[in-house]
């Protein structure tokens, strides 16, 4: 499920039975590969998506001021009263400035609060006052040589004054340089990425449905929600979750702690079984890190959790830490696609949500998720995306779930997607369908943020006295893909295989992960 603004921890996987008879992993299963393995790209895609991936740099179109990025998003420097510089994305400006008709069509058509005009303005400032940097540095270093000839005194002692005077002014110029560099990426950074040309135009009733699987059960008896089930069978406490935290929090008990950890285990393994690298991962990160991944951890009506005092925040999906593995990293072209499946708490302020269609387990502060996360060449970003669906259709119709598959429209697509589908399952006790799952491809708006770039393999040899692989780098595209969001698949369990008597049937692919159990009975013989 996508985090659209973002979250604590168990790790079950001592329970994969399946696995453990093997001391080795399956031959899909790739090692993670060094930190700074050599990368690669493809061709760039057709679409206008490249300029905006995001993250990060516009080096060629429009060079910047080095500066080290602090370890908070925002700190301020004492000594001068002033700001320091935050991360920086590689924005490709000069491509934002010569499509600035398609960037402003897909802001608006997207819903984005960004300022283009002013992105635009800042930016042929920026260049101006380069050239008015470099001009000074070009007038200082003609100052330089000059003193090194043989000179009177009276015509060194100028020339000192002269290269003072001209220190002088670009400390000042460098200063502004600095200011407006900071201000054209804080603008900057508000322009989502570039979307696919099939996506739907509107609001979230505008997407529409790509596959229907299975139909909605027919019940022969009066059919009880979630809340109502558990309640009979004492499978969750809300009340006392709410003494203890507050609303939106629940303790799982008896069979749903089994469950819980069966539908983890089950779907690690299923994952695993296509080559993806099994993780669990931190729970609290940078502030920074949620920034670009393409998430506001301190905007209005966020999703995440940050920690007072801290530059710290509870992530609310596994996307994010995992996007972090390989920060400011260049990948081998051959060690890619990158392929990881992790296991995560998340963390969600849920802000705005109210009424019924959120009660009971369907939108809650903490959950445990499966999370797929793919690092891959540009051409196979698209490839990628149709596999993850995929494989996310085909766990659910192995647990025999009637679900349909949407491609998102642009107002649901959130800052980082260039393209969003959603799996929506029917619930019969909540009598709607409901989001258990979503895909999204990033494109390079994650990476360029993030730092993550791939080094093509060449195929002709080395210029003489070149030493290595001379190839341009080139950022990676990322995606990921829910393959389970654990309190929702219990929801839909619960309703869809409920029987006249009060118990629930297991489905026959999580019986192996819950020790062979096949029925929840009622513990107790009902009134």
């Amino acid at each position: 499920m996508g985090l659209q603004s973002c979250t604590f921890r168990i790790s079950p996987f001592s329970i994969l039975k399946p696995l453990s008879k093997h001391s080795n992993f399956p031959p899909a299963f790739n090692p993670i590969p060094s930190r700074f393995h050599p990368v690669h790209v493809t061709r760039p895609l057709t679409f206008l998506a490249r300029a905006l991936s995001s993250s990060a740099a516009a080096a060629a179109a429009a060079p910047q001021p080095t500066a080290t990025p602090p370890a908070a998003s925002e700190s301020t420097d004492e000594s001068k009263g002033t700001k320091a510089p935050q991360w920086r994305a590689a924005i490709d400006f000069k491509w934002i400035r010569d499509n600035k008709e398609a960037v402003a069509a897909n802001i608006k058509n997207r819903k984005f609060n960004a300022n283009l005009d002013l992105v635009l303005e800042l930016y042929d400032k920026l260049l101006n006052l380069q050239k008015e940097v470099e001009r000074l540095r070009a007038e200082r270093n003609v100052v330089a040589n000059k003193m090194k000839a043989k000179l009177e005194p009276s015509e060194r002692q100028k020339l000192i004054e002269e290269g003072k005077t001209l220190k002088d002014g670009l400390v000042t110029l460098e200063e502004d340089l600095l200011k407006l560099t900071e201000e054209l990426q804080q603008q900057a950074q508000c322009v989502p990425n570039m979307t696919h040309p099939d996506v739907p135009i509107g609001g979230e009733e505008c997407s529409t449905v790509r596959k229907t699987v299975g139909k909605p059960r027919e019940f022969s008896f009066s059919i009880k929600d979630h809340v109502q089930l558990g309640k009979d069978l004492d499978l969750f406490d809300f009340d006392a979750a709410a003494e203890v935290s507050g609303s939106k929090f629940y303790y799982l008990k008896n069979e749903a702690v089994l469950l819980e950890m069966g539908l983890v285990n089950w779907a690690v393994s299923e994952v695993m079984k296509r080559g993806f690298t099994p993780l669990t991962t931190p729970e609290i990160v940078r502030s920074s890190l949620v920034e670009k991944c393409g998430f506001q951890p301190r905007g209005t009506n966020t999703q995440v959790y940050s920690i007072e005092g801290s530059d710290q925040c509870l992530i609310g999906t596994a996307e994010i830490p995992v996007g972090g593995i390989h920060m400011d990293s260049i990948l081998a072209e051959s060690s890619l696609p990158l392929k990881y499946v992790a296991y995560s708490h998340c963390f969600r302020t849920e802000a705005g949500a109210a009424g019924s269609a959120t009660r009971g387990l369907y939108r809650v502060h903490q959950f445990s998720k499966v999370e797929m996360f793919v690092l891959c060449r540009p051409d196979e970003s698209n490839f990628f995306h149709e596999q993850l669906i995929e494989i996310e259709e085909g766990l659910f119709s192995s647990l025999g779930l009637h679900f349909k598959t949407m491609d998102m429209a642009t107002q649901d697509l959130g800052a980082p997607a260039y393209r969003k589908f959603d799996v929506e399952a029917w619930m019969p006790g909540l009598g709607r369908y409901g989001e258990i799952s979503s895909a999204s491809n990033c494109t390079d708006y994650q990476s360029r943020r993030l730092g993550i770039r791939y080094r093509p393999e060449v195929s002709t040899p080395a210029k003489k006295g070149i030493k290595g692989n001379s190839a341009t780098t080139q950022f990676v595209h990322t995606l990921n893909a829910t393959a389970c969001a654990v309190p929702r698949m219990i929801v839909c369990l619960l309703e869809n295989y409920q029987q006249e008597d009060g118990s629930i049937v297991i489905p026959e692919p999580l019986r192996p992960f819950m020790g062979g159990l096949q029925i929840i009975a009622p513990k107790y013989k009902q009134a």
